[in-house]
């Protein structure tokens, strides 16, 4: 709906600043009008609301709100809304104390996809709890266990489909992040061959159906991602940690812009409800 709403205003969003005020949907896109002034509303209970994820995670009082990990799921949902909300109250004009707000609420969105990257790379439970090594273990396991109920191949058979070359460390944040997105193409190339081979044999010298295969890949590929994970366990808190400490004042730079314009229309009342 909202990228169709900027789609649909591109018409109006596209004439010079001196002709808006001649066209017939200036009234409701413009910045105070109807749908411009809702947009910005909206956005700012949702702005307001991500500030309730780190309280979320400070203070286990509010654990009966739910787990860590479904926070973050809205978290992420409701700010990758915000651009699409901030373009149509702007009216696409980013210029002044609006500007900086969006601008940085920009950057926070960028360092947020960022930061859940870094997020899924350490071990968790379903709550959103780190896993202990020991926890891992136990994980990789159990998904050893599985393939190996699941096709009735021998563990040493199992075995064999699992790399054994994971690196245990990444002296440098360059080196930690380009080694994640190795790690990820190479689990990407693991489950597509592992796909590409057994189904070939579908039907000749194996009795897994198509739906067992993609089952078996998919157990593969996240064995490889525990293991993955674990080597560069160390090298991804470190990150994370300075990811934290740039991405919080950037966040509040956006709130203090955003504070600043919401008092500066509301004083002068720029606003259709005002």
């Amino acid at each position: 709906m909202l990228l169709a709403t900027n789609v649909a205003g591109a018409r109006y969003y596209l004439l010079p600043i001196i002709e808006r005020v001649r066209s017939p949907l200036h009234p409701l896109l413009k910045s105070s009008g109807l749908v411009g002034q809702t947009a910005g509303i909206i956005a700012l209970a949702i702005f307001v609301f991500l500030w309730l994820y780190p309280l979320r995670k400070k203070w286990r009082r509010l654990a009966f709100t739910g787990s860590v990990g479904r926070w973050m799921e809205v978290h992420i949902i409701a700010a990758l809304a915000l651009p699409l909300l901030l373009t149509i109250h702007a009216a696409w004009r980013f210029a002044g104390v609006i500007g900086l707000g969006f601008w940085a609420m920009m950057v926070v969105c960028a360092s947020g996809i960022v930061g859940r990257y870094l997020y899924v790379r350490i071990p968790r439970s379903r709550t959103g709890a780190e896993l202990s090594l020991e926890e891992v273990a136990g994980q990789r396991r159990g998904l050893v266990q599985q393939i190996v109920e699941t096709t009735g191949l021998a563990f040493h058979e199992v075995q064999a489909l699992l790399p054994t070359d994971t690196a245990r460390s990444a002296p440098t944040p360059t080196r930690a992040i380009r080694m994640m997105l190795v790690n990820d193409l190479a689990r990407w190339q693991t489950r597509r061959e592992i796909r590409r081979r057994w189904r070939a044999l579908e039907g000749r010298t194996t009795s897994l159906d198509r739906r067992t295969i993609d089952d078996v890949a998919n157990l593969v590929a996240r064995e490889m991602a525990l293991a993955q994970q674990v080597a560069l366990l160390n090298a991804t808190h470190r990150i994370f940690r300075w990811w934290h400490v740039a991405h919080r004042p950037i966040a509040l730079t956006a709130l203090i812009a955003v504070i600043i314009h919401v008092a500066v229309v509301v004083a002068v009342g720029a606003t259709w409800f005002w």
